[in-house]
């Protein structure tokens, strides 16, 4: 990387965070350059405007998710394990993976009818989380693991419901007893399903 596109990467990765956190619209260029540390000048030379650099920074949390969950799973070669592992990713909400909370939900909810660019990005990863959990059942199924007659599609999204709506009941409520239940839950769920 040349010197221009370092401190883009930088820009987006010490923004990312206050996006996530803060939100796209309360985020102003002002937040930007207290974490950059760089001149409303500087900012506009690598963005064009707050728009492009509110989608970099989408693009980098939900990345950074996708990458924590993708390398917890790939520490396992068992089906089961790797959907618990997928799990545990969200066990405590309050300690999120990804700083600033969830960004499948953070910009999701903000998203939905005020920016259809963004809401189009968080729906991608959405679907692509619900065929990752689909996937991993499938295999299961195909190595005599799981049931053949596991609706692997209807779990797929009930689990990924529940996650969600444990990461949202965490966060309003600032406790994650209701996780621990969700988690241990969808591991009974699972567990019902061995062959």
């Amino acid at each position: 990387m040349n010197k221009g596109e370092r401190t883009r990467q930088m820009i987006i990765e010490q923004s990312a965070p206050l996006f996530n956190k803060k939100g796209m619209a309360a985020t102003a260029m002002s937040d930007i350059m207290d974490v950059t540390k760089l001149s409303k000048g500087s900012l506009y030379v690598h963005f064009e405007n707050k728009d492009v650099l509110v989608e970099a920074a989408v693009d980098y949390n939900m990345d950074q998710l996708q990458r924590k969950v993708i390398a917890a799973i790939n520490k396992f070669q068992d089906p089961k394990d790797k959907l618990f592992a997928y799990i545990d990713v969200f066990k405590n909400p309050l300690n999120p993976p990804v700083a600033g909370g969830c960004p499948m939900l953070n910009f999701g909810m903000e998203a939905d009818d005020q920016n259809p660019v963004i809401l189009g990005k968080v729906a991608e990863l959405v679907n692509k989380s619900q065929f990752l959990i689909s996937e991993i059942i499938v295999e299961g199924i195909e190595k005599g693991i799981f049931k053949a007659d596991w609706d692997h599609k209807e779990f797929s999204t009930i689990m990924f419901a529940m996650l969600e709506g444990g990461v949202f009941i965490s966060n309003t409520t600032k406790k994650i007893d209701k996780m621990s239940m969700i988690n241990k839950s969808l591991k009974k769920m699972i567990e019902a399903q061995l062959c």
